[in-house]
């Protein structure tokens, strides 16, 4: 049986969770979101906690799957999820314009991203301790994987350099720098 899939979800107060055939609908404070279930699996809402079950154990690989995706769409219409991305480089800059955002990142272009409709961006300067710091980048959202993708996306656009570490990094991401030709 797996540990994570039969463990029952919270249903929090203000939370609304619909089970139609073949998805579970949920409706929050922050948001609306749906996740479909596999086949083989099947939810049901008990004494205020909700319920993820197998038929047998050939399904037993989605088990656990479905009960954190739904998981995931509880916190999610609730709290939200954040993740924060750091523009480090010397002339690396970000810009916030209506519905975008605009990056110079060495390129011989600046490089306009489109912000998608549900999710909240922020761009702060914090106090950090990383050479070249420039901006940290805050993505909000109510869909975990879409923030996340959002997050890589942005990331993609300049990798962090493997010897400066200039670059789009995740404010929690360590690098270990390479050192150059006359270091060793």
């Amino acid at each position: 049986m797996s540990r994570i899939g039969k463990k029952p979800i919270q249903i929090p107060k203000g939370v609304d969770v619909k089970i139609d055939e073949g998805e579970v609908n949920v409706k929050g404070p922050k948001g609306q979101l749906s996740t479909p279930l596999p086949s083989g699996v099947t939810a049901k809402v008990d004494n205020g906690s909700l319920l993820i079950e197998r038929q047998d154990d050939e399904h037993r690989a989605v088990h656990g799957l479905a009960r954190a995706l739904i998981a995931n769409s509880i916190k999610g219409v609730t709290d939200g999820f954040t993740r924060q991305l750091d523009v480090v480089g010397v002339g690396y800059k970000v810009e916030q314009k209506a519905g975008a955002l605009l990056f110079s990142l060495g390129y011989s272009h600046p490089i306009e991203f489109p912000i998608p409709k549900g999710m909240e961006v922020k761009l702060d300067r914090m106090q950090k301790t990383i050479p070249q710091y420039q901006t940290t980048i805050s993505i909000t959202g109510t869909d975990k994987q879409r923030v996340g993708q959002l997050a890589a996306d942005m990331r993609g656009l300049r990798q962090p350099d493997a010897y400066k570490g200039k670059g789009v990094r995740y404010s929690e991401e360590t690098l270990k720098l390479k050192p150059g030709k006359t270091g060793k």
